[in-house]
């Protein structure tokens, strides 16, 4: 059964305080983005790798390719007013494929055996995607008023995002709503069930300066 996935890069770096978009933004001797497409690749160098990047960026993105001479194949779609629009038009490159995982492209150090596990979930339950326990304390707020929850009731999300892919077409065939802050919650809203694996600490969304030296840290071991 062939397998895809869709990348979404479509930050504009501002909470990193740069003109750069933190996709671009140099981890380890190459921009963010490639270590990326890179792990995905290792894990399965036969799966569909689609990106869905700005227009804006796409002549920077290639050029970066040439200047570095980095060959991982993938497919180009150009990025959405959203995330949800991104994905909707990444689709169209996925059509011949069964399984579909959506992954930000700015989480480069998720580990092979979660995407594995990911697309295992997905194949039995139909959808899957990783997630971590939440380690500090939780308080529910409601305009003035406060109060402590139970943090075992709660997990950290994490991408890879992996489905069957009719049912990921189904669900972006919906109007775009708000509501909607990333593929588990498009899916959700047509009723069906999101079955959870355990994801990597590691796997942070890189969105400011303190997540980039982590991450460097982390590829340094």
């Amino acid at each position: 059964m062939r397998r895809a996935v869709i990348i979404v890069a479509g930050g504009r770096g501002l909470r990193m305080g740069s003109d750069l978009p933190k996709q671009f933004l140099p981890l380890h001797g190459k921009p963010l983005l490639m270590h990326t497409l890179e792990v995905f690749y290792r894990w399965d160098g036969n799966a569909r790798l689609t990106l869905a990047l700005p227009d804006m960026h796409r002549s920077y993105w290639e050029m970066l390719c040439r200047e570095l001479n980095w060959r991982v194949p993938h497919w180009i779609v150009a990025g959405g007013e959203t995330r949800f629009h991104s994905v909707r038009n990444a689709l169209e490159t996925v059509e011949d494929c069964d399984w579909v995982g959506v992954h930000d492209g700015v989480r480069p150090l998720v580990a092979p055996e979660v995407i594995e596990a990911c697309f295992r979930g997905a194949a039995q339950h139909g959808a899957a995607l990783p997630a971590v326990p939440v380690a500090e304390s939780l308080r529910e707020c409601d305009g003035e008023r406060n109060r402590a929850v139970d943090r075992t009731r709660y997990r950290l999300v994490q991408t890879p995002q992996v489905f069957r892919r009719d049912w990921l077409e189904e669900a972006y065939r919906q109007p775009y709503s708000p509501l909607f802050t990333d593929d588990a919650s498009v899916v959700e809203a047509l009723g069906r069930n999101i079955h959870l694996v355990s994801g990597n600490p590691e796997n942070i969304k890189i969105t400011t300066p303190a997540d980039l030296l982590v991450a460097e840290k982390w590829m340094a071991h």
